[in-house]
């Protein structure tokens, strides 16, 4: 079998037996928007070819982030309850929330919303039994207006089937409320249904290929097979963690067992949920750099210095750049380092103890990632560089998080998904569980250290 990820710098492909899992050889080329995106997968495919023949026949399975990914807008009625939960729907279902609306829809937030550029719109509003009236009145205004991207409804199933008359000629999908009841958060249904709409109706529109083929092969958006690829993991190693340095965001995916009295603590009116996928798109090692210093100037992580800003530049005026000595090098792992360290603290949240009527109280947000099993780290940065350069970006995550109250890893087994599987993990684990775990296993087979060691 192979597995292909149409990355939007990169395309990587990797061969697997079907049986074992084994991986039988891996491919990359840069992802060749400016022709055809079929272009860069044919010129992996020769090179699976030339290890193995008998890729010639082998079933192709593949996601896509190429193209600007998947851009999702959320549209709902109370910041901290649906537009919250929708913003985690999205991210959950590897897409890129570029707009939420607050508050319903009107013909003003619409024209904001159109500016976004949304490739599907996740329209949410109302528990089981409430309100109706966000979701109704968005879908009047949706159809008023001739909104013609796809729209996943997933809001209050009472109002459902007014909304589907409503919607009319707009393209929609109906799932499962994803706040049936205050403090609950049932994504899954959604999540699905953003997939249906992706494949459906977002990767043939994004004009990628002239090819049927491609459209064929794709089963889902690339963060949403990885946080599927995670899941696996987690299966075989317990509580996981992930961190993906990319060049313009860093991702944080993690699956973890929540504690049955920890899962909410009242802290939250949108429930913490096991499966969880952050992006940060002011983290990263090329695109984003500067703004990767300022963010470690602001934790605490770092000391402002003329010559470390100009690093950051250099590598933002030019993505493709390559360090060219051991100073630039060091460069590079001071970046990863901040970008992994921030992304994780966003991603976890953090315990503080403050004082209110009640005299001492300790204060909790987020999820709590200090006792993973396994924290795993991915992106070139860490793929590309000997593996001590790894186990000190991952070891010094923990840096000054007892301290401050951050909700990281601590003392955790420290690896690198060195071959880039996970995405294959994720493509396999629906229609070839054995081979997906089997390939799984590549990940975590050779750990670098702990966190804490690399501070």
């Amino acid at each position: 079998m192979v597995a292909v990820d149409f990355g939007s710098t990169f395309t990587k492909a990797i061969a697997v037996d079907a049986g074992s899992g084994d991986l039988v050889a891996r491919a990359e080329h840069r992802t060749t928007i400016g022709t055809d995106i079929m272009d860069g997968w044919n010129a992996c495919r020769q090179q699976l070819l030339a290890a193995d023949r008998a890729v010639a026949t082998a079933e192709v399975l593949a996601c896509s982030s190429a193209g600007g990914g998947l851009r999702i807008g959320v549209v709902g009625n109370e910041e901290l309850v649906t537009a919250e939960a929708g913003r985690r729907v999205a991210l959950s279902s590897g897409g890129r929330v570029v707009a939420v609306v607050n508050g319903g829809l009107t013909a003003t937030s619409l024209k904001e919303l159109r500016a976004a550029k949304p490739d599907v719109v996740l329209l949410l509003g109302g528990t089981d039994g409430g309100n109706s009236a966000v979701l109704t009145n968005a879908a009047d205004v949706l159809a008023k207006y001739k909104w013609r991207r796809p729209v996943v409804v997933a809001g209050n199933r009472e109002a459902q089937d007014a909304v589907r008359d409503k919607l009319g000629e707009v393209p929609h999908v109906i799932a499962d409320n994803v706040v049936p009841e205050i403090g609950v958060f049932a994504p899954d249904s959604a999540r699905a249904a953003i997939r249906e709409m992706f494949l459906a109706h977002v990767i043939g529109g994004k004009n990628l290929s002239r090819e049927p083929a491609f459209a064929k092969m794709v089963r889902a958006a690339t963060p949403d097979v990885v946080l599927r690829g995670v899941e696996v993991l987690a299966a075989i190693h317990g509580d996981v963690a992930v961190v993906d340095i990319g060049g313009a965001t860093t991702d944080v995916h993690s699956v973890i067992e929540l504690d049955p009295e920890d899962a909410n603590l009242g802290r939250e009116v949108v429930a913490t949920h096991p499966v969880t996928r952050t992006v940060e798109g002011d983290l990263g090692m090329r695109w984003s750099a500067v703004p990767v210093v300022q963010a470690g100037i602001e934790a605490g992580l770092i000391d402002e210095t003329p010559v470390l800003r100009a690093a950051a530049q250099r590598r933002h005026d030019d993505p493709a750049y390559l360090p060219g000595d051991a100073e630039e090098t060091s460069y590079d792992e001071l970046l990863a380092r901040v970008a992994a360290t921030v992304a994780l603290r966003r991603h976890a949240g953090r315990q503080r103890v403050v004082f209110g009527p009640g005299g001492r109280v300790i204060e909790r947000s987020g999820k709590d990632l200090r006792e993973v099993d396994l924290l795993v780290g991915s992106g070139g940065v860490l793929r590309h560089n000997p593996p001590e350069v790894a186990a000190r970006i991952l070891g010094s995550v923990a840096a000054g998080a007892q301290e401050e109250g951050w909700l990281v890893p601590s003392d955790s087994p420290i690896c690198v998904d060195q071959d880039y599987v996970l995405a294959g993990v994720g493509l396999l684990a629906e229609v070839n569980p054995v081979a997906a775990q089997g390939l799984a296993r590549r990940i975590g087979s050779a750990v670098h250290g702990t966190v804490g060691s690399g501070h």
